[in-house]
Parts: structure tokens; C-alpha cells; sequence
């Protein structure tokens, strides 16, 4: 293979950002002009379908006004230049940004190189320089097939809404997906059918001072049953029937994808996802984190090796479990590697608060993933009741052994199931014991229906029905509040009665008390003409808006983009 030769004097990169551009500049020094093209240069024009349906569905791309005095000044130094180098971002979008460029500024073939690098740092964009590559097409297609397929179907079907619905309306392919996931989960809520059910849980002392809480492991359905079991606990004695302590382990969760970050971000510190992208695209372009559009959990060995060293040497060999992870999103092939810090030994970075705590989640979280499993003992302890042969009460407890990964990273949740208190360690009782009862309650709980969706498991949802790819997640999300289709918002619970019988001292009390159900904090919420938009496009187009049909296509997308379906024939057999 002939030898990579030296630059040439003179020579242009073209990136999108003008950070980026910034970062870049510092690592090649002389003989090379850094200019950012400030994202696409060509596109499709916003009034007209641009689209020749009847030839090929052949795209007629077209640069913005306020593009053409930015493409000059690039034709200006490209024309200068020995050669062009395109250093845009490495997923689909980024690959259409330099064909779009190479095409506008008319560039030979043998002027052009294209490089991608995976973080912006010196070792990686210096290696770039010494491997270039050709234009990938097959990515430029997908993404042309995605933008042109987006294109038919929004201008498709908008006029339509216009007609039928109302002016200035507009659909989209993910986009109604989106609202339509929306409508359903509100309608769900709304028709839940409220039923009750009495837990009963108890306070009892051990060894004479040490409290236990236990609980009855099944509910009761009425009023009645609770107090009958109650009133058959009056008077009872509580033995230890049985313990038992089991070991346990719990595993870190993988390092960041652009999903889970989201995710994250959102459930920890408060971030829309549209935010979250922001930060994370200044945390990239200041050479701080590795590219942040992905859905690969996958770490490269320089990565594995540098958190081993600083893991161990911040917390000691027994905390280092180097590991591997698998993606499991469908068509997983965006970039390569996970969202990680560019320098492990890094521990803050950002050029504000808010881009501060997104650079520490994601370090603490790929720390976290190359950790030790955290070891736990849980303990089991059943308790008889002599009133109530054939039932008991259980008490669980759970003590840390050791620390593991959690030293550094505990994964959020999105549930707000009740009774998901971490319990501490049981007091030491053996088989036999007798425990005295302090006070037990049976208060009735209601069942929930499933939560509304917040941004962050809007995305969760999207991603596991194979719908929309990292680039499209934040877009989409804030396309459909833009849109007026659905609102995010904090909405106040109304107050809701609930029994509660209570044994204590040998007497049963009984009481009504309030509780305020139905609060809702920044959820999203369909607006009334988002769910008439979305119920007419499911009579009418059920196919566009169909699940299953979503995410095969977007399976589609990743064979042209592997190169094994032609983008044409893809949209052809969409369209008709």
C-alpha cells in the first residue's frame, strides 16, 4: 500500500462548528486553515416538495440564503488549497454535511479526504490525518433516503391536515409516532378503572429494643377482610419462624449511549433532552467527551485500559473489574464507542455549572461501568402469628458487604413505585424468638395506571420500539412542543380519601385520611389538537403512523446504510 504523504502547505479542514474548528486548529498547527461550515450547506428548499417523484425520486438540493456568503469564503480557500480535508462528525448526518460540501464547492475526487475522528484530541485527530477515506455513499444515501422519505410524508400528508383539520398543521413521520405513543398513554390514564387493596405492615420489637418492620406478603380487597385479620392478631404472640441470608451482587449499568444519557441527565439533574444534547455537543467540540451521538455501549481497549489505572489508583485494585458490553438497540452502528471522557484522570470539565454536572455524570458512570460489583447480604425472617395460623409476616433487610461501583455511581430511576425504601440490616434473631408487636396498619392503596411519559422515557419508549436513531431523539421531541401537539408541564394532584385501620396496645382504631394523587412534574401532556391530529391521522393513514411500521423502516435505513438495499427502490416501495 503506497505510503500516506505529508500534508501539502496550505491545506483546508472543514468541520460544522466554529468550537470545533477551535479544538482542531490547536492540534494541527501550521500549514493548515480550520474553517467550519456552521452545519449543512445545502438542503432541501422549505416551500416547494423538491422531490421528482416520477424520476428516481431524485432530490433538488438548494443553498440557503444565509448559507451563500459562508460557502463563498469556503470555495475562496478551498480553491487555495493543496487539499480539503472533511472532518465533520462520524454518524450519518456528518457524512452527508461533507458529500453536501464536497458537491457545492465542486471538489475533485483526488483534492478530497475525509476523516472522522471519534474524540477531538490530538492523538485522535493526528491519527485521522494519517488514515483518510473516501466518502462513505452508503451513509450519505441513508441519510438522504431518511430526509427525502421525511419529506414525502410531511408534505404528504400537512396539506391534507390543513383541509380536514387545520391551517398551518404539519405531520412527520417519527414526529406522530411520537404524539401518537402521547394520546395512547393519556387515554390509558384517563380510562383506568381505580381498584383498592389493604397492605398490612407492622412494627415489632426485638431482643426488647431493636425495631423490626415486617410486612404481610398479600393484600386484602375490602375493608372487612383487613379488619378480620386485624382483630385476629389481637392478643396473638410473633415468633421467628425461619431466617435466611442469601448472598447478593448488583452489576454497574453500561457506560452512556445518546439514549441513556438523556435519560440520565433528565431523572438527575432536571435536563430537557434538547439540553442535555446541547451541553454534550460543547463537552465534544472542547475535546472533554468522546462523540455524543451513539448507541454503542462498546469502550475501546485505551478506554478500558486508562479507567482500570485510574480506578485503581484512586480506590485500589479490588474496585477495577475491567468489562465488555454488548449494544442491544437494533441497527446499533452510529458511532463506535460509548459517551466517556476523552482522559479518565479528568474528574471536572465544562465551561459552566450545568456543563460541569453532565461532564461528571458521565465520568462517574463510565468509572462506574469498568467497577467491581457491589456484594450484599440480604436476610429473610419469617414471623408466625398464633391468631393466624398460615399466615405470616415477612422482614427483609440488606446489608453491603462491599461497596463495589456503588462507591462512585448509583443508576436513577424513572418509577415512583411505592415501597421501594432500601432496607437497612435486620437485628440478629434466630428461630424461635419471640418479637412484641408495637402496632400494626392496614391502609388501603389504589393502583396506578402507567405513568405519563416524561422527555427522558418518551426517548426510552422510542428507542426500545426501534423507532428514531440518536441524531433524531432530541429533534423529534422538541419538534412535537414546538408544534403544539403536546405540552410539558407540572400539574397539581387533587386530594383522595383512603382507610386506614391501625392495632396498637391490644385495640384496633380506624380512620379516613387524605392523600394528593395525580400530581404530575414536567410531563408531557397531548393538547387537545394533538389528539385530534393524531386520532385523524390513525382513521385515515394508519399505516404512517403504525409502530411496528416505523421501526421497520428505520431497519431500512440501517441496510442502506450497510450498503445492502438501494435508497430508490427503499422509497419507492414506501411511497406507493
Amino acid at each position: 500500500m503506497a505510503k500516506k504523504k505529508a500534508a501539502a502547505s496550505g491545506d483546508l479542514v472543514i468541520v460544522e462548528s466554529p468550537a470545533k474548528a477551535k479544538t482542531i486548529e490547536k492540534y494541527l498547527g501550521e500549514g493548515f486553515t480550520v474553517l467550519s461550515s456552521y452545519g449543512h450547506v445545502r438542503d432541501l428548499p422549505e416551500r416547494d416538495l423538491s422531490v421528482d417523484v416520477d424520476n428516481g425520486f431524485e432530490p433538488t438540493y438548494i443553498i440557503p440564503d444565509d448559507k451563500k456568503d459562508r460557502l463563498s469564503a469556503l470555495k475562496k480557500e478551498a480553491d487555495k488549497a493543496a487539499i480539503v480535508w472533511l472532518a465533520t462528525d462520524e454518524d450519518r448526518e456528518g457524512e452527508a454535511i461533507s458529500w453536501h460540501l464536497k458537491e457545492a464547492l465542486k471538489l475533485p475526487d483526488d483534492k478530497v479526504k475525509r476523516i472522522t475522528f471519534n474524540e477531538i484530541t490530538k492523538k485522535a485527530v493526528l491519527e485521522a490525518i494519517a488514515n483518510p477515506r473516501d466518502i462513505d455513499v452508503h451513509l450519505v444515501d441513508a441519510q438522504q433516503a431518511r430526509r427525502v422519505l421525511d419529506r414525502l410524508v410531511g408534505y404528504e400528508l400537512s396539506p391534507i391536515l390543513w383541509r380536514k383539520v387545520k391551517p398551518s398543521l404539519s405531520a412527520g413521520r417519527v414526529q406522530s409516532v411520537a404524539v401518537r405513543l402521547i394520546v395512547e398513554r393519556e387515554r390509558e390514564i384517563l380510562g383506568f378503572a381505580e381498584k383498592s387493596a389493604f397492605r398490612v405492615q407492622a412494627e415489632l420489637l426485638a431482643n426488647g429494643r431493636s425495631l423490626v418492620k415486617a410486612e404481610l406478603p398479600e393484600r386484602f380487597a375490602t375493608e372487612a377482610e383487613a379488619m378480620a385479620f386485624l382483630q385476629g392478631c389481637v392478643g396473638s404472640t410473633f415468633t421467628v419462624r425461619a431466617t435466611e441470608k442469601k448472598p447478593g451482587k448488583r452489576t454497574p449499568a453500561a457506560p452512556f449511549t445518546t439514549s441513556t444519557l438523556q435519560q440520565e441527565a433528565s431523572r438527575k439533574l432536571g435536563f430537557s433532552v434538547d439540553r442535555t444534547m446541547r451541553i454534550a455537543q460543547g463537552l465534544y467540540e472542547q475535546g472533554h467527551i468522546t462523540y455524543m451521538r451513539t448507541d454503542s455501549v462498546n469502550l475501546s481497549d485505551l478506554a478500558v485500559d486508562a479507567a482500570k489505572e485510574a480506578i485503581t489508583a484512586q480506590y485500589g485494585a479490588r474496585y477495577s473489574k475491567p468489562r465488555r458490553y454488548q449494544s442491544k438497540s437494533k441497527g446499533a452502528q452510529e458511532a463506535h464507542e460509548a459517551i466517556r471522557p476523552t482522559d479518565m484522570n479528568v474528574r471536572t470539565a465544562g465551561a459552566d455549572r450545568d456543563a460541569e454536572r453532565l461532564y461528571e455524570l458521565i465520568s462517574k458512570r463510565t468509572l462506574a461501568s469498568q467497577m467491581a460489583d457491589a456484594e450484599l447480604e440480604r436476610t429473610v425472617v419469617n414471623i408466625a402469628i398464633s391468631g393466624q395460623p398460615g399466615k405470616e409476616l415477612v422482614a427483609q433487610g440488606e446489608v453491603i458487604l462491599f461497596d463495589g461501583f456503588l462507591k462512585v455511581y448509583m443508576e436513577g430511576r424513572d418509577d415512583e413505585g411505592e415501597g421501594e425504601e432500601q432496607e437497612g440490616l435486620l437485628p440478629d434473631m434466630k428461630q424461635g424468638d419471640a418479637l412484641d408487636l408495637q402496632r400494626m396498619t392496614a391502609t388501603q392503596r389504589f393502583d396506578r395506571p402507567s405513568p405519563r411519559f416524561t422527555e427522558a422515557s418518551l426517548v426510552k419508549a422510542l428507542e426500545e420500539l426501534g423507532i428514531g436513531r440518536p441524531s433524531t431523539y432530541a429533534p423529534t421531541i422538541s419538534t412535537i412542543q414546538k408544534r403544539g401537539y403536546v405540552v410539558k408541564e407540572s400539574r397539581d394532584g387533587t386530594p383522595r380519601p383512603y382507610r386506614v385501620l391501625t392495632l396498637e396496645a391490644g385495640a384496633i382504631a380506624d380512620r379516613t385520611a387524605t392523600e394528593n394523587v395525580g400530581a404530575e412534574k414536567q410531563k408531557l401532556f397531548p393538547t387537545d389538537i394533538g389528539m385530534v391530529v393524531n386520532d385523524f391521522l390513525v382513521e385515515h393513514f394508519p399505516r404512517i403512523v403504525d409502530l411496528n411500521f416505523t421501526a421497520y423502516v428505520e431497519g431500512e435505513f440501517d441496510q442502506i446504510a450497510e450498503g445492502t438495499m438501494n435508497w430508490r427502490d427503499m422509497i419507492a416501495e414506501f411511497y406507493k
